[in-house]
């Protein structure tokens, strides 16, 4: 899949994405700094997924409509790399076909799914 990691997602995650066959993008690397609109545009542009822990990318995606791929929202609230890594997997295995066109929240015990509605 297709997957653009904004800068607040933890290096050792993108790695494992990487190591799991997914083409990852990760903005630390590209172009540290780069504001929030910027990396919506760069995620709508390539057609990735984009991957965040910043809940201001919500606003951005159902308030001013700028997103028209999917963001998956990471909100664990353990630290463990391990609990992470299995939840992004398990998201990447079960949802794929829908998280182009979603808005997901991924946290420590569940999954949720919302359809983005996106300007024509």
């Amino acid at each position: 899949m297709k997957l653009l990691a904004d800068e607040s997602l933890e290096a050792r995650l993108v790695e494992f994405l990487r190591t799991q066959g997914h083409d990852v993008l990760f903005v630390a690397e590209m172009s540290p700094g780069m504001s929030d609109t910027e990396v919506v545009a760069l995620a709508n542009r390539e057609q990735r997924v984009l991957l965040t822990n910043d809940k201001d990318f919500g606003e951005l995606t159902f308030l001013q409509r700028q997103a028209r791929s999917g963001i998956v929202l990471l909100r664990f609230q353990s630290e463990s790399i391990a609990l992470k890594q299995d939840r992004l997997a398990q998201l990447l295995a079960n949802c794929s076909a829908l998280l182009p066109s979603s808005f997901a929240v991924v946290s420590d015990a569940r999954v949720r799914l919302r359809h983005l509605e996106t300007k024509s």
